[in-house]
C-alpha cells in the first residue's frame, strides 16, 4: 500500500549536483600527519581534557570526559602521542579558536580492547549512557547529542523517523551510507527503537535516490522487520529539515516552541543509526564519519575520514581544480566558509565544498528590500523573513524575538529566491548571536548582582554579630569590675582578727559541747550544784557573743 504522504508550506528546488560524487563508492582516507581533536563538539557543550601532554593513548581511549546534560565524550581517533593542548580554530563562521588536544599518530592504529553491549539485558538509561561515553552524535550537521534524543519524552515516543533524505544540494554521504551499509543503519534503528520504545521506524528518502530507496528496502526484507517502512518523498529542499520530514511523513505540524517529543515522534540521521550500531555491536565510539568532498574538485566522492584529520590533508584526496578560490563545509545552502584550511573535521562535518568563480560566482553588490514577499512564500518554517530583516538591521532584536526568530531553521530558500540579493540568513544569524550574547551578559549580571547581595548580607550579619559578642564581652566586663571592686572596698582582715576569729571559734564549739553534756532536757529536778553550774555556763555564752559581735560586723 502506497503511504499516504503530506505537504509543508515553501521550498526550492535548486540544482541538485549528487551524481558528481553518488557514483563513487566509500573510500578510506589515509592517516593524518596529525590530528586536532576540538573538546566542544558542538555549540552547547564542552568536553573535560583527560590527557596531558606527552601521554600515550590508543585509538578509542576517552581523551575528554561529557560534563553536562548536552555533552559527550570524545575519543582518540587513532593510537599515537599528545603532543599538545591548545587553542585551535574550529569550523565556525568567526574561524576563532578553542581548547583542542592534538594528537601525532603512530601509523599502527591500534584500537583499545573493545566489547560487544549487551542492549537488550541493559536498561534504557543504561543504554543512553554507554552511548553519550561513546560520543554518538547527531551526525546530519547539527550535532545534537543522541543520548539526549533517545529519551522517552513528555508523552513517549511512538514514532521513529530516520531521515536519509539529504536535500542539501551536492552532499552525498547519506546516500552512499544507505547503498553501501543499509543493514547496519537499520540494526542501528533497531537499537534506537527499543531504547525509545518506539513501536514503527518509517525511513524518509528523497526519490532522486533510487539506489538508495531499493537498498534500503532489501534490507527492510532481509532483516524481516514489519515494523519499518522506507517511504520516498518528493524532492523538495528543505525537506530533510526535522520538522518538514515529519510534516511529510506523519502529517504532524509541529508548533513555534515545540519538539518532535510533545507529539511522540523523534528524528534521527541515518548516520547516526550507523553509529549507534557500529558501538553497540562492536564497541566502537564515534572517532570516524562519512563526508563528501565535491564542487570544483577532479575527483569527488566520499570518504571514511577520522575526527579531527585537518582539511588540508584531505583535500588531495578529490584534487581540487586550479581556480578554487573558497571552499565551504557544509552544502551552497547552509554551509558556512572556511576561514583556513587548517580547521579540523568534526563530528558534524558533512561535506567540504570547493567554490571557483565559475561553479560559484560571487554574488552582485546588496540592494535594498523591495518587500516583494518572495522570501516569506518560500520559507518552510512560514516565518516573514523580509520583517525579521528590517528588525535584525536595525538591532532592534525584541522585535525579532517576537517575530519567532529562532524558528527559522538558517535553510537559506530566503536568499536563494531574494531579488535584492540581500544575504538574510547572515542577518539572522547575526541577530541570533546577538541575543545569545545579551542573554549571557544578562545572566552573568544577575549571577553578580546575587553575589554581591549575598555579601552585603553576609557582611551585615557578620555586623550584627560582632555587635552582639561585644555587647556581651562589655557586660561580662562591668560585672567582673563590679565584683572586684566589691572586693577591693571590704577591710582587709589582719592576722590579730583573724587569731581572735579562731579563738572565739573555738571557744563556742567548747562551750556548746558542754552545755550537751551538763545542760539536760528536762531541768527540774537539777541540784543546787548543777544549777550553778548551768547559770556559769550561760554567763560565759553571754561574754563570748558580746566579744564576737565587732568581728562579726565586719563579716558582714
Amino acid at each position: 500500500m502506497i503511504p499516504k504522504l503530506f505537504t509543508f508550506k515553501g521550498g526550492v528546488k535548486p540544482a541538485s549536483h549528487k551524481d558528481e560524487s553518488a557514483d563513487k563508492p566509500i573510500r578510506i582516507a589515509p592517516l593524518p600527519s596529525h590530528l586536532i581533536i576540538p573538546l566542544r563538539q558542538s555549540a552547547r557543550a564542552m568536553a573535560r581534557c583527560l590527557v596531558q601532554p606527552g601521554r600515550a593513548v590508543l585509538k578509542g581511549e576517552v581523551i575528554a570526559a561529557a560534563e553536562g546534560p548536552l555533552c559527550t565524550a570524545v575519543h582518540a581517533p587513532t593510537s599515537g602521542t599528545v603532543r599538545a593542548i591548545e587553542p585551535q580554530p574550529v569550523p565556525h563562521p568567526s574561524g576563532l579558536p578553542a581548547p583542542s588536544i592534538i594528537i601525532e599518530p603512530d601509523g599502527k592504529d591500534r584500537w583499545i580492547e573493545r566489547k560487544a553491549f549487551d542492549y537488550r539485558a541493559a536498561t534504557a538509561q543504561k543504554t543512553r549512557d554507554y552511548l553519550r561515553d561513546c560520543g554518538i552524535v547527531g551526525l546530519g550537521g547539527a550535532g545534537f547529542p543522541s543520548h539526549v534524543k533517545l529519551g522517552p519524552g513528555e508523552k513517549g515516543i511512538g514514532t521513529l523517523i530516520l531521515n536519509g533524505a539529504e536535500c542539501e544540494p551536492w552532499i552525498t554521504c547519506d546516500d552512499r551510507l544507505m547503498r553501501e551499509r543499509a543493514e547496519m543503519v537499520l540494526a542501528g534503528a533497531a537499537i534506537m527503537r527499543r531504547v525509545t520504545g518506539a513501536s514503527r521506524i518509517l525511513v524518509g528518502i528523497e526519490d532522486n535516490k533510487p539506489q538508495a530507496i531499493e537498498s534500503m528496502r532489501t534490507a527492510v526484507e532481509k532483516l524481516g522487520e514489519s515494523a519499518m517502512e522506507v517511504i520516498a518523498i518528493p524532492t523538495r529542499y528543505p525537506a530533510g529539515g526535522e520538522k518538514q520530514l515529519i510534516r511529510v511523513l506523519t502529517g504532524i505540524e509541529i508548533p513555534y516552541g515545540k519538539l518532535g517529543t510533545h507529539f511522540g515522534v523523534q528524528c534521527f540521521n541515518v548516520g547516526s543509526a550507523h553509529a549507534v550500531f557500529r558501538a553497540v555491536a562492536h564497541g566502537e565510539p564515534l572517532v570516524s564519519r562519512i563526508l563528501t568532498l565535491s564542487g570544483n574538485m577532479a575527483k569527488p566522492g566520499n570518504f571514511e575520514v577520522l575526527i579531527g584529520t585537518p582539511i588540508r590533508e584531505l583535500l588531495p584526496l578529490a584534487e581540487p581544480r586550479a581556480d578554487t578560490d573558497r571552499y565551504l563545509m557544509g552544502g551552497p545552502m547552509m554551509g558556512v566558509a572556511l576561514q583556513s584550511l587548517d580547521i579540523p573535521v568534526v563530528k558534524g562535518t558533512n561535506c567540504i565544498l570547493a567554490g571557483s568563480p565559475t561553479l560559484f560566482p560571487p554574488p552582485p553588490p546588496e540592494m535594498p528590500c523591495i518587500r516583494c514577499g518572495e522570501c516569506a512564500k518560500v520559507c518552510p518554517a512560514e516565518l516573514q523573513p523580509f520583517e525579521l530583516y528590517w528588525f535584525s538591521r536595525a538591532k532592534i532584536f525584541g522585535k525579532t524575538q517576537e517575530y519567532s526568530l529562532f524558528d527559522c531553521i538558517e535553510c537559506g530558500c530566503c536568499s536563494y529566491v531574494c531579488p535584492s540579493r540581500i544575504p538574510l540568513v547572515d542577518y539572522f544569524r547575526f541577530a541570533k548571536g546577538e541575543i545569545w550574547a545579551r542573554e549571557k551578559e544578562k545572566a552573568a549580571a544577575d549571577v553578580a548582582r546575587q553575589r554581591y547581595e549575598l555579601r552585603l548580607a553576609r557582611e551585615e550579619r557578620e555586623k550584627e554579630e560582632k555587635a552582639a559578642k561585644l555587647a556581651a564581652k562589655t557586660a561580662a566586663g562591668r560585672e567582673k569590675a563590679a565584683a572586684t571592686l566589691a572586693v577591693a572596698e571590704k577591710p582587709a582582715a589582719t592576722p590579730e582578727d583573724e587569731a581572735k576569729k579562731a579563738l572565739i571559734a573555738a571557744a563556742l564549739e567548747r562551750a556548746k559541747a558542754q552545755k550537751e553534756q551538763v545542760h539536760p532536757g528536762n531541768v527540774s529536778n537539777l541540784t543546787p550544784e548543777q544549777e550553778a553550774e548551768v547559770a556559769a555556763i550561760e554567763v560565759r555564752r553571754t561574754e563570748i557573743r558580746e566579744m564576737a559581735k565587732p568581728h562579726l560586723r565586719q563579716d558582714d
